[in-house]
Formats: structure tokens, C-alpha cells, sequence
């Protein structure tokens, strides 16, 4: 699929840009092509971003743990689009060019990021977590910080296949 012109947009599918993106930025430049081929399904785009918003802007993760745990899940469905997209939010959130080499590897130097990586690569190969992961998951984060971690490696997941499978290109080849 191809994204949705943005001559074809009607009031509906700007609304459904809503729950992430202001009235000023409902456009084609600012939605990109992720969401400008959502949009082909306009119900589906609101419902995916009012889930996607809280995921960017009100988890209760740090940016930083938010763009270590997405990064990682892009990089092992293989979604260079995404990662591309998220490497200079993950920057704004204090990851240097050395943590995004050691995250492509699967490692890090950091304590915290290492137990992020490690956990979504466990998600990633058994679709569960291990006993261990889960005590040394809850050192460092409270329940509401689990929850959020999970559901954005999973949230990532998923777009990431969608973003794939739709061979969506990237705005500036």
C-alpha cells in the first residue's frame, strides 16, 4: 500500500490523526508515510495512536528506556524505517551513536540498557519472560514501568511487521 494522498484526506482522517499529532501538524509532511497509509483506515489509525501517544508521550518510562527497548524491537523485525525514524528521538533522549551500534548488537554498556536489550530479545525469541528476568526486571522498575516496557516492545513489534509487509518507503530515500 501506498500512502494516502493527501488531496484525498477528509475531515474524518484528519481527526484521526488527533490523538498524536495538533491540528498544525495534520498533514502529509508531518504524519509521513506510516501514517499517511494508516490512514487508508481511519478508524484503525485513531484507535492505534490514542495507544501509540501514551507509549511517546505519558509512559512512565524514561525517553531514553522508551527508544532502547523500540529500537531494539525494530532492529530484530529487521525495520530500518523505524529505526531510522527513531534514532534522532533517541538521541534528544541521551543515546550517543556508540548505544545505538552496542543496542544493533544486542548489548550495552549501561546496566539498565543491557537488562532492556536482553529483555526484548527474550520476548522476542519465547514470547514470555523468564522468573529471573522478572527480579531483575523489578530492581530496577516498578509495575507501571513493566507494563509500560512490555506493551512498547510489543506495540513496536506489530508496527514494525505492519511497516514491513506494507513496504512503507521512508520520506527522504
Amino acid at each position: 500500500m501506498t500512502p494516502l494522498p493527501e488531496e484525498q484526506w477528509d475531515d474524518a482522517m484528519r481527526d484521526a490523526l488527533s490523538p498524536l499529532l495538533s491540528e498544525d501538524r495534520r498533514n502529509s509532511r508531518d504524519a509521513g508515510n506510516v501514517l499517511a497509509t494508516l490512514l487508508r483506515h481511519p478508524d484503525l489509525t485513531r484507535g492505534y495512536l490514542h495507544f501509540n501517544a501514551h507509549l511517546l508521550l505519558n509512559s512512565t518510562l524514561s525517553p531514553r528506556i522508551r527508544e532502547v527497548a523500540l529500537l531494539r524491537a525494530v532492529h530484530l523485525r529487521g525495520c530500518d524505517y523505524l529505526w531510522d525514524h527513531h534514532i534522532a528521538i533517541a538521541e534528544r533522549a541521551g543515546v550517543t551513536a556508540a548505544d545505538l551500534d552496542r543496542i544493533r548488537a544486542g548489548d550495552s554498556s549501561d546496566a539498565v540498557d543491557r537488562l532492556v536489550v536482553a529483555t526484548v530479545d527474550e520476548i522476542d525469541r519465547s514470547h514470555t519472560l523468564a522468573d529471573d528476568t522478572w527480579m531483575r526486571l523489578r530492581e530496577f522498575f516498578d509495575e507501571r514501568q513493566i507494563l509500560d516496557l512490555l506493551f512498547t516492545v510489543g506495540c513496536y513489534q506489530s508496527l514494525a511487521v505492519a511497516v514491513n509487509v506494507l513496504a512503507i518507503a521512508p520520506e527522504h530515500p
